[in-house]
């Protein structure tokens, strides 16, 4: 593994900050302190600031020794959830119910221990834009930057993300070419019926029951208009109805989210769910609404760009330490409208199995999203290393 040696000095002192940051955890769009934590350290390195893309958004600019047109992004993403940590250790969040249990605060650090060498160094060409993302967590923090100007404030040619993954080596990365994750939708479909006495029900229109006909029928589309070789997902997560025992409710809800990797399948599932849900109540004599949101669109990594970040993951850890192709999620993420603007590619750093927590920690798995996830601190120089050697090599080719 060949890691850059001003970073691997300075790994406890980014790991403060990494902590630090873990304990101040704050939720989307509300990320000020780590906002001026972020700032202030790119400042004092003597790096220009932006701020205020996406209301806490902060970008930072480095250029190098000599300016050849071309330009980099690097993003970080910065929010925490709204969990509650069951870790007990030092640096746990003292905020209750607010939690970094997705590792934004380690992509932070990566990011500033990277803008910290390449503003120490400049041994580069070009540009690099260092991006600190707020509201990653269901809240299209990405896009906000984005409306706010964000690639016609900085122009760039091509823009790079990176995400921790539990259960993945340290020392080992994963990317594919194409779709890494899907886009994220959800639904809600209100059936409207008519009240009646739970022994009296051919006095009413049960929509309690067109609910479940409309739930039972929403799973054809996966297994009969779906292309098998394509895949996709529609999980049902809510039905709510009624209040009494001895009650036909006058409606029912369903409530849920649709998975996929590309747009066209996505269009195919809205439109059946549309279909199925109008025509099955009607034919119970109950009126469906079907409310449709796409959220996140699927994160689809450029080939040429995929490519690249491979051989550069590879001089680093070696072939063997390099998972392609990954393979993807079911899971979402908002860098996808970067990459809708960009090429770019994202890849996953191994966060490894939990056994880096220090005493204290909860008695759960260390994964994603889980109220004993904690980042891995050994990933710092090696993920800074990473985008160091990235924004480089990128930089460096032919205009």
């Amino acid at each position: 593994m060949k890691l850059t040696e001003p970073i691997l000095h300075w790994k406890d002192e980014i790991a403060q900050i990494r902590r630090d940051i873990h304990a101040h955890p704050e939720l989307a769009y509300q990320e000020h302190r780590t906002a001026e934590l972020v700032a202030n350290a790119l400042t004092s390195w003597g790096i220009p600031v932006h701020r205020g893309l996406g209301k806490t958004g902060v970008v930072g600019t480095i250029h190098g020794q000599t300016d050849n047109g071309r330009a980099i992004g690097l993003r970080a993403d910065m929010d925490a959830l709204p969990m509650q940590e069951s870790n007990q250790f030092a640096h746990a969040s003292q905020h209750p119910g607010v939690m970094h249990a997705c590792g934004h605060d380690g992509h932070t650090a990566m990011l500033l221990a990277a803008a910290r060498y390449l503003a120490h160094h400049r041994n580069f060409e070009g540009t690099v834009h260092v991006i600190f993302q707020p509201a990653e967590e269901g809240h299209s923090g990405a896009k906000a930057m984005i409306d706010d100007g964000l690639f016609n404030l900085f122009p760039m040619d091509a823009v790079f993300g990176m995400h921790n993954w539990p259960g993945m080596a340290v020392g080992s990365f994963g990317l594919k070419p194409g779709p890494i994750m899907a886009s994220s939708n959800t639904f809600a479909i209100e059936l409207q019926g008519k009240g009646a006495h739970g022994g009296m029900p051919h006095l009413g229109i049960d929509p309690v029951m067109a609910a479940v006909q409309v739930a039972q029928s929403l799973q054809s589309i996966i297994t009969r208009n779906r292309n098998p070789l394509d895949p996709a997902v529609l999980s049902i997560t809510q039905i709510h109805a009624g209040s009494a025992d001895n009650v036909v409710p006058e409606n029912a809800l369903l409530r849920g989210t649709v998975r996929t990797f590309s747009t066209a399948t996505l269009d195919l599932i809205e439109e059946r769910m549309r279909d199925i849900a109008n025509q099955t109540a009607r034919a119970m004599g109950c009126e469906a609404t079907l409310t449709f949101e796409r959220k996140y669109p699927p994160t689809i990594n450029d080939d040429q760009a995929a490519h690249f970040c491979a051989n550069v993951i590879q001089d680093i850890v070696g072939p063997t330490h390099l998972v392609q192709p990954v393979e993807p999620s079911m899971g979402a993420e908002d860098f996808a409208f970067m990459l809708q603007e960009k090429p770019g590619c994202y890849v996953w750093i191994g966060n490894g199995t939990g056994d880096h927590r220090t005493p204290g920690h909860g008695a759960g798995p260390c994964m994603l999203h889980n109220s004993s996830y904690d980042f891995n601190d050994d990933l710092i120089p090696l993920g800074a290393t990473y985008w160091v050697e990235l924004a480089r090599r990128w930089l460096s080719q032919p205009v």
